[in-house]
């Protein structure tokens, strides 16, 4: 059973945007931060945009930009903008209705997710990007200072 690391990615991605403070921030750059290929990062840039967490800066100095303010935005608002399944799936095939223990299963389950589902829901709303960012910080035991992007002409040989 594979698991996602999207929601793990888009922390990663808003907390290199907010770290930026204010500078767009190109996806190669948050791509060599996460480890990972641009178009990933464009990918999950793309749903964080259509949830209305970030907005695309164009032209020369473009790049990716928060759309709201880092502690006006929950790991709920980032989980739900990333992940496309709720947070417990249910059986990819449906049970034999015929067996006893199938038969009863998927009703018991959907009550049982939908109860941890809000509870999951209102523990994420009460981290928001700004707690995380600062967590961030503390754990490497100094400030963030933006510097250059990469480019052709600073890159080691």
């Amino acid at each position: 059973m594979s698991t996602s690391t999207r929601f793990a990615v888009a922390i990663h991605i808003l907390t290199n945007i907010t770290l930026f403070r204010g500078q767009a921030v190109r996806s190669e750059d948050i791509a060599r931060s996460v480890n990972t290929n641009p178009t990933v990062v464009r990918r999950i840039l793309g749903a964080l945009a259509e949830a209305g967490l970030t907005h695309s800066q164009m032209g020369q100095g473009g790049g990716a930009l928060l759309a709201r303010p880092a502690d006006d935005i929950t790991l709920r608002d980032i989980y739900h903008a990333v992940e496309e399944q709720p947070y417990f799936p249910l059986h990819r095939s449906k049970p034999n209705d015929a067996c006893y223990i199938g038969h009863a299963i998927v009703p018991v389950l959907e009550g049982e997710f939908e109860r941890i589902s809000r509870q999951m829901d209102h523990a994420l709303e009460k981290t928001t990007l700004a707690d995380i960012v600062g967590r961030v910080e503390a754990c490497a035991g100094y400030p963030f200072t933006p510097c250059e992007p990469a480019s052709a002409t600073n890159l080691p040989n």
